[in-house]
């Protein structure tokens, strides 16, 4: 029987955060395999901003550029989720749909689902004219009529940073809780509108927004609302190996060093599975740090390999 083959790495997602580490892995001549569910958090937005050279550029044209990259680099691809991480003699298990297969190292960069808001017309805009980052997206709708729904004191800044952007800002104040006296009299200060009511309807053609309807009944025009909701990283298959999370207001992530390892001596993790602020080019940032970490691990266990069987010899 021949011996089963066992990566160098395998790359769990094929998003920037993944291609990346990828790309690392490869240039260092590391047998890598990218395996990529396909399903992108940003896939909902059609341009991407704030990624330097890559202004306006459609997400899914930067993620076909990176295929192509770490293609040429000898790294594998394979479209397909991982159900499973389990520890194995050789390091890592990975379980496919039918399939296990073996890896000295992971890197974790899976990414992370929004759990949206449930108002009437607001999942159909995502993306478009319903925005989460100000940053991403806030100089496209520059000077417009804009929205900010709070449902958390972790999201009272946003309506600052949109009044740089636009002086018709309205906040939408659904938990009274989420916004507290000092907040109030600053956003006053800044001429920012304070709505204390929910959301229940986003009215307009299409994906177009014209109007937000409270839960008072009063119709508020709008060209464009900012919305956050919570975010719940893909990480379930490493599950069995009970690594350490850090929880937060935000919610519960893996814990990560500088390099992006985890409580596992074998395993990182970049990008929004860990990060979920982390925007594409700090994502592409994590994740070649994470894939130079790994080499490094890798060549001081290569080097230790071959000491030992040289003092052996």
């Amino acid at each position: 029987m021949s011996p089963r083959h066992v990566y160098d790495a395998i790359v769990l997602g094929g998003g920037p955060a993944g291609l990346s580490a990828a790309l690392m892995l490869g240039r260092s001549r590391r047998s890598t395999l990218v395996l990529d569910a396909a399903r992108p958090r940003n896939r909902f937005a059609s341009h991407m901003h704030g990624v330097l050279g890559n202004e306006g550029v459609d997400p899914a044209t930067l993620l076909e550029r990176g295929r192509a990259e770490i293609a040429s680099h000898g790294v594998e691809y394979q479209l397909a989720a991982a159900h499973e991480v389990t520890g194995a003699a050789h390091g890592l298990e990975v379980i496919l749909e039918g399939a296990a297969l073996s890896t000295r190292a992971l890197v974790l960069a899976t990414g992370a689902r929004d759990q949206l808001p449930h108002i009437n017309g607001l999942a159909e805009r995502w993306g478009h004219t319903v925005l989460h980052c100000p940053y991403c997206h806030g100089w496209e709708v520059r000077d417009q009529r804009l929205g900010v729904l709070i449902t958390s004191p972790l999201q009272a800044h946003l309506p600052f940073l949109l009044r740089q952007l636009s002086d018709r800002v309205a906040v939408f104040a659904s938990n009274a809780s989420a916004l507290d006296a000092s907040t109030r009299a600053r956003l006053e200060a800044r001429e920012i509108t304070v709505i204390d009511a929910g959301l229940t309807s986003l009215e307009g053609p299409a994906r177009v927004l014209e109007y937000a309807t409270t839960s008072a009944g009063e119709r508020v025009p709008l060209d464009a609302l900012f919305a956050g909701g919570t975010v719940s990283p893909h990480d379930a298959m490493l599950a069995g190996l009970d690594l350490e999370r850090d929880e937060s207001p935000s919610g519960s992530f893996l814990t990560i060093d500088q390099t992006g390892k985890t409580s596992h001596p074998r395993i990182w993790a970049a990008g929004n599975v860990v990060t979920p602020h982390a925007n594409v080019p700090m994502s592409m940032g994590a994740g070649t740090m994470a894939g130079a970490a790994v080499n490094a691990t890798l060549a001081e266990e290569d080097a230790d390999a071959s000491h030992a069987r040289h003092t052996h010899r």
